[in-house]
């Protein structure tokens, strides 16, 4: 597994030394845009709009759009003044509780492994966490970007969280349309609460995939070993009115998801004691 950052974690006037690595990976399939002619991809030049010509590396600079059409430029050297200290240390500045932490923070995942001789302090980092239910708040910088953190543990591993600030976290308010008070149907609410007791199980990540990205890879291996492909067109929506019946679709919706019912057992036949003939 790749390191992409190498410091240790420092919690009070304990080090901890340890080796970053992505806990996730980008899946996406990307394409490249081809001229349909040849089939050669296609080049991208940086040109300017208002000279109407090609602008090389050495004629580009930075800039901020503060109004609408209004830039401030923004030179290198000034970058570099105002850049955080490159450090190597992920800084814990307090212990929560996770759930107190709602999961909009939560930003890119990584796992961290003990490094050089640090196994001792690792382990007991680990553990302490574990037993009491806490997690560390840090503060990061990866590629002179300061960041805010979550350290816990996952399995047997110290895992790092990059999270967003406060002031990157939308506010609630600006969201539109929603309901200024919530009033429902106590009928409504005690079918929506079974519905949501009949499809409640532990979590297993397994059984979710992306079934989009494994047909798309389909579509590209078909094509790939020169395989003919039917087109598919997706379930349609006909047929379907905004106007929504909450107690028919929950009613459904139950019945859809009751557990299968075991078959009745068949009725034992009776001796007629006379003539000895079943009934």
């Amino acid at each position: 597994m790749h390191t992409v950052w190498k410091g240790a974690i420092s919690f009070g006037l304990v080090h901890v030394p340890v080796k970053m690595h992505s806990a996730t990976e980008d899946k996406d399939i990307f394409f490249r845009s081809l001229h349909k002619d040849c089939g050669h991809p296609i080049n991208y030049e940086k040109t300017c709009r208002h000279c109407q010509k090609e602008i090389g590396p050495e004629e580009i600079v930075k800039g901020f759009e503060y109004e609408k059409g209004k830039f401030v430029v923004v030179k290198e050297e000034e970058l570099e003044a105002i850049k955080p200290e490159s450090s190597k240390i992920i800084n814990i500045l307090d212990f929560v509780h996770q759930s107190e932490i709602d999961p909009v923070y939560y930003q890119k995942a990584y796992y961290l492994s003990p490094d050089m001789t640090g196994a001792g302090a690792y382990s007991l980092l680990m553990e302490a966490i574990k037993q009491t239910g806490k997690i560390g708040i840090a503060k990061i910088s990866i590629r002179s970007k300061s960041s805010l953190a979550a350290v816990r543990v996952v399995d047997n591993c110290l895992c790092l969280e990059t999270m967003f600030y406060p002031d990157e976290i939308r506010s609630i308010k600006q969201v539109p349309n929603l309901p200024s008070q919530t009033t429902v149907s106590e009928k409504e609410l005690e079918m929506a609460k079974m519905l949501i007791a009949q499809l409640s199980e532990p979590f297993d990540a397994s059984k979710y995939t992306d079934d989009y990205r494994i047909a798309l890879m389909e579509l590209i291996q078909n094509k790939i070993t020169g395989e003919s492909v039917d087109i598919v067109s997706s379930p349609g929506e006909t047929g379907k009115t905004n106007v929504i019946d909450l107690m028919a679709a929950l009613q459904a919706s139950l019945e859809a998801t009751k557990p299968a019912s075991t078959p009745a057992a068949p009725k034992r036949k009776r001796a007629n004691k006379a003539t000895g003939n079943v009934s």
